[in-house]
């Protein structure tokens, strides 16, 4: 109950509750005993308000009392509607709410009334309730605008507000630090007018508007670092990225002038470096670490990033996620919410604009994606490229997205450097307080056009008209210290020429050959022979593994039908030779061999717990209880942590935030799996400018497994491709694997394999799982399989090679079709060649085993999906390169949806399809 609910017909109740306090103060609610308290009863005993609206001897009336707590409460929600935020002078949206005239209020009854009545902010420095309203307006409504009303925790909404009111985190500085602050913005703004004037046009995305940016960092990793942070990740799209790079992660000058002379020698010999690309100077991250060489020293890392804008915000948060696990104790990573802090910087635009950042927002309080909280800057240049906020967003404020995830906002002007710094601070204590993100919505605008080679008053002639008679917060600054006595013009003006000239110098001799380190960072190590890795785990270990995770705790209430599933995966221990062990115990042997050797596991996606073909149970629960538990994360053998979580129903920001984590860790193995192999078609920005792109790109090396379960079983266009050919088609200077293997046992190895490469050399492993496979009696293993060798890239049938006329090489599925079928066996003189690992593809591997077949006439590539899908364009090449002759593809016709929408019609193409592969004449049968 509050009492700022109680008004007009109300009011009666609410005497009649005053009275009750007055015989005992218990009787009411807290809330309203609070209030109450402010007016104790005369000393007889009566109530000192004895009835309304008349007003008692004081004058006071309890009507514009109540007024009075509503206008001040109201100024608590609403304040930020009336608040200066636009450095550019432009009228507020206002609310009628913010008003005395709308409760009735005038300015002399407001300065009759005591300040108690505002509450703690009155009685603190005011002499009544006017001068507390004034003061409570100047903290909600005046260059910063506190918008919390969303919260719904008591506990943190409560604390917002007495951290503001009580002004705990507004900046006390000394004339030193008022300089230093100067020095800074200096140092932003001619850093930027210097590019401008050195190399003019030359894009550049400038920070200036939105210059606080900077100092506001250096708040924040000040902050983080005496917090006791051990890594500070940022995220942010290209404007005032050189800025950030130089000043506050510390790239030298040098470098980043010689990237503005970009000489082409030099990037011809960059070029020499396998598969070394690079990128626009606005794209490039930075690491530094800051601080002693001790347990103080923070790292700051600022991620590279594509022009695809907020894509980077999942990757942030992974990073931060594998930042603050713990992973070398079994059982779930401990996760550390205190050692790592997410920083995300947005375009105003952007924010509202980009569905991956409510997908990124969405994780924050999610167990498996948790990071301790992020924050959130907002750079607000109040337009985006050429596009007015008014057709740009359907909300008020640019952050208002953020409200539906209960985050809080503060709005503030970007020409006021204390508000911004207050900003940082609360934002700051707020994240350590509660784990929690938080929102800074940094109102500036935008000095030059979208890019420097733009000119901006095409389509905003009225706004640039203002923008180029305002002066930089930087002269601003300087004039309220030249004001206070704190500054002389001629040490400003000494500043601003010392600034000048040191870029100058630093251009004059720059070394441009020197300066650009090219890919010297970019090692190509010894790439282990891929065909040749022995993985194998001896029968005890495999035997003792399996055994171990078949246990389940004492009283525990398995569901009735998993009794029996869960039972038959001992029964190959009868016999070794006997194909028993499926796809999804051989992944759950695979699992714990890699914990038994001391290397973490995270895997999520879609319902991976169960499996989306119920073939996992990752996770088994109590069926009487519901109580969950997960075997291998009580795998006795286990020297390191599994965690396995059901993702949202995401697949950009869910793959982002695991490539985050792999790049991070690169380490420790990490497994996204999609619900179906053609869900990937959501997360194809994070696949393209991030998976298969980072090496060439950024130097980074990710070692992320995607699962894609694939394969044509009549369910219609969009559950049978997991768009095989994309990944072939991005494919080059050994960028990722790509595996569409058939047995259990390959899988074992698999898995195996990339789990030693990652410790070595990581590379991403993008799988075509299977679906209907998943518990086909072809693709089990006998437990023999599992004990010998390693993955092998081909695998050829049991045909007698001098029997072999024609080989038909394939891919996955379609294999496991051609060998059941019934023409198979009227074909004794055709080999099936399964070509499990497709790139890198293994042409000498192929060489060799053609080599074998001495009756050979013909190779055939024979695939389930449309020909311009699927692997066949791809192999081509390979194959004839191998083969010597000209290859013949049996699939589907081009097409452009990947399968037919009908189950009839599919069965009747993949017969015919199976027949054409063993025809003679398969062209007759088109």
């Amino acid at each position: 109950m509050d009492w700022q609910e109680f008004s007009g017909y109300n009011q009666a109740y609410l005497q009649d509750l005053y009275e009750k306090y007055c015989e005992d103060p218990l009787a009411v609610d807290e809330n309203l005993r609070a209030f109450f308290d402010r007016f104790p009863p005369t000393d007889d005993g009566k109530a000192k308000v004895s009835h309304l609206p008349a007003a008692d001897e004081e004058g006071f009336s309890l009507e514009k009392a109540v007024a009075v707590g509503r206008l001040a409460e109201s100024i608590r929600q609403y304040g930020h509607f009336n608040a200066r935020l636009d450095p550019l002078g432009s009228q507020p949206p206002g609310d009628p709410w913010l008003n005395e005239a709308t409760y009735g209020l005038t300015v002399e009854e407001l300065s009759a009334l005591p300040a108690s009545l505002v509450g703690e902010v009155g009685v603190q420095r005011s002499q009544n309730a006017r001068q507390a309203i004034q003061r409570l307006r100047s903290l909600y409504s005046g260059t910063i605008g506190h918008d919390y009303l969303q919260i719904r925790a008591p506990e943190e909404r409560n604390w917002l507000r007495q951290a503001v009111e009580e002004e705990r985190y507004q900046p006390q500085w000394t004339t030193e630090e008022r300089i230093a602050l100067l020095e800074r913005l200096t140092e932003v703004e001619v850093f930027e007018r210097f590019l401008q004037r050195a190399f003019p046009g030359k894009t550049r995305f400038s920070i200036e508007g939105v210059d606080m940016l900077v100092p506001m960092l250096d708040e924040l990793i000040r902050l983080a670092g005496e917090g006791g942070m051990r890594h500070v990740l940022m995220g942010m799209a290209h404007r005032g990225r050189l800025n950030v790079l130089a000043h506050v992660l510390g790239m030298p000058y040098e470098s980043i002038l010689a990237e503005f002379k970009d000489p082409l020698e030099r990037r011809l010999r960059s070029d020499d470096a396998l598969g070394y690309s690079g990128d626009v100077k606005y794209h490039l991250g930075g690491r530094q670490a800051a601080g002693d060489e001790c347990a103080a020293c923070i790292e700051i890392t600022l991620v590279p990033n594509p022009s695809h804008l907020e894509a980077v915000n999942p990757v942030v948060e992974g990073m931060a996620r594998a930042a603050g696990s713990q992973p070398h104790q079994p059982g779930p990573p401990q996760f550390d919410p205190l050692a790592a802090l997410p920083v995300l910087i947005h375009g105003d635009a952007a924010f509202p604009g980009q569905g991956v950042v409510a997908e990124t927002f969405n994780l924050y309080k999610l167990e498996g994606y948790h990071t301790g909280g992020t924050i959130h800057i907002i750079t607000n240049n109040q337009l985006g490229f050429t596009t007015d906020p008014k057709d740009g967003r359907s909300t008020i404020f640019a952050s208002d997205l953020a409200k539906g995830f209960r985050v809080p906002i503060v709005h503030v002007n970007a020409d006021d450097p204390l508000a911004c710094l207050l900003a940082v601070r609360l934002a700051w204590a707020y994240r350590q307080r509660f784990h929690r993100d938080f929102v800074i919505d940094l109102i500036g605008y935008r000095r030059h056009g979208h890019n420097e080679g733009d000119e901006p008053s095409f389509t905003q002639p009225r706004l640039y008209a203002i923008i180029e008679q305002h002066p930089t917060v930087r002269r601003q600054w300087a004039q309220r210290l030249i004001e206070m006595g704190e500054l002389t013009p001629l040490l400003e003006e000494e500043m601003i020429l010392g600034c000048e000239q040191r870029l100058q110098d630093i251009l004059t001799g720059l070394d441009v050959n020197a300066a650009l380190n090219g890919p010297a960072d970019f090692s190509t190590p010894d790439q282990p022979d891929l065909n040749g890795m022995e993985t194998a785990i001896s029968l005890e270990r495999l035997q003792d593994l399996s055994l171990a995770l078949q246990q389940l705790p004492e009283n525990f209430h398995l569901h009735p039908k998993l009794t029996k599933a869960r039972e038959r995966r001992n029964k190959w221990l009868e016999d070794i030779h006997w194909p028993a062990i499926d796809w999804a115990q051989a992944e759950e042997l695979a699992f714990a061999s890699i914990l038994e050797e001391g290397i973490s596991i995270r895997m999520t996606g879609q319902d991976v717990l169960r499996g989306t073909f119920s073939q996992r149970h990752a996770a088994l629960f109590d069926h009487q209880s519901g109580e969950r538990y997960i075997p291998l994360q009580n795998l006795p053998q286990a020297m390191a942590s599994f965690e396995i979580h059901n993702s949202p129903l995401s697949e950009l920001a869910a793959l982002g935030f695991e490539y985050g984590y792999s790049i991070q860790a690169p380490e420790r193995l990490v497994i996204w799996e999609a619900q179906y192999g053609d869900f990937i078609n959501g997360a194809q920005v994070m696949v393209d400018e991030f998976i298969t792109t980072a090496r060439a790109k950024w130097l980074l090396k990710p070692g992320l497994v995607l699962l894609l379960p694939h394969g044509f079983e009549g369910q219609g266009p969009d559950h049978s491709s997991g768009r095989l050919e994309r990944f072939l088609n991005l494919y080059a200077d050994e960028n990722l694997q790509v595996v569409n293997c058939t047995t259990a046992a390959q899988y074992f190895h698999l898995l195996r394999r990339q789990a030693r490469l990652i410790q070595q050399s990581p590379l991403p492993l993008v799988v075509m799982t299977p679906k209907s496979l998943l518990r086909h009696p072809l693709v089990a293993s006998a437990a023999v399989d599992f004990t010998q060798g390693g993955f092998q890239a081909l695998l050829a049938d049991s045909t007698p090679p001098e029997q072999v006329e024609r080989v038909l090489l394939c891919s996955g599925k379609v294999a496991v079709d051609l060998t059941v079928s019934e023409v198979r066996r009227q074909n004794p003189q055709t080999a099936i060649v399964r070509v499990e690992q497709l790139a890198p593809f293994p042409s000498q591997p192929l060489g060799a085993l053609l080599q074998r077949y001495p009756n050979l006439q013909e190779v055939r590539w024979v695939q389930e999906e449309p020909q311009n899908m699927g692997a066949w364009e791809f192999v081509r090449p390979f194959i004839e390169e191998v083969w010597g002759k000209p290859l013949q593809v049996i699939g589907r016709p081009r097409s452009a949806s990947p399968a037919e929408g009908s189950n009839a019609l599919h069965l009747y193409n993949q017969q015919r399809l199976i027949s054409r592969a063993f025809s003679a004449n398969p062209q007759e049968e088109e």
